[in-house]
């Protein structure tokens, strides 16, 4: 079964990071973050994306298709088609490439991040990356 990974932006520095990207062979990183900033200016959708290029690592930005903050809230979202439509492609493209979907929340449990990858159970096999040497697996 195919993978699909799940990690949090947080506060990591770039090199934290970048170190767990390497250590779980990450190829593609869709960005859910339904507004791309940070504080931390590695972080900044533009800036990501740069680095992620210079790294060999496809970015890709879905704020608008599976971001959180929805206005009718996203328990509300993942009834649609839309989010179902944006689900499947999701599974597609983590069935070509070695997949983490991001956002600035550390933990899966407290974000809608959640929600998505509740959504592929069964599809895909989920790892949620704590830290570096720490995954849970659903």
């Amino acid at each position: 079964m195919k993978k699909l990974y799940s990690l949090g932006t947080s506060n990591r520095t770039q090199e934290e990071f970048l170190n767990i990207l390497k250590k779980f062979h990450i190829q593609q990183i869709i960005d859910v973050r339904r507004f791309p900033t940070s504080k931390f200016e590695h972080f900044k959708k533009e800036n990501l994306a740069d680095l992620l290029e210079k790294e060999g690592v496809k970015y890709l930005w879905w704020g608008k298709e599976l971001g959180g903050y929805r206005k009718e809230g996203y328990l509300n979202y993942i009834c649609t088609q839309e989010f179902k439509r944006y689900l499947k492609e999701l599974e597609e493209l983590a069935k070509n490439k070695i997949t983490c979907i991001i956002c600035c929340e550390r933990l899966y449990f407290k974000c809608h991040r959640r929600y998505i990858t509740q959504s592929l159970k069964g599809k895909l096999k989920i790892i949620h990356i704590i830290e570096e040497n720490k995954v849970k697996e659903d």
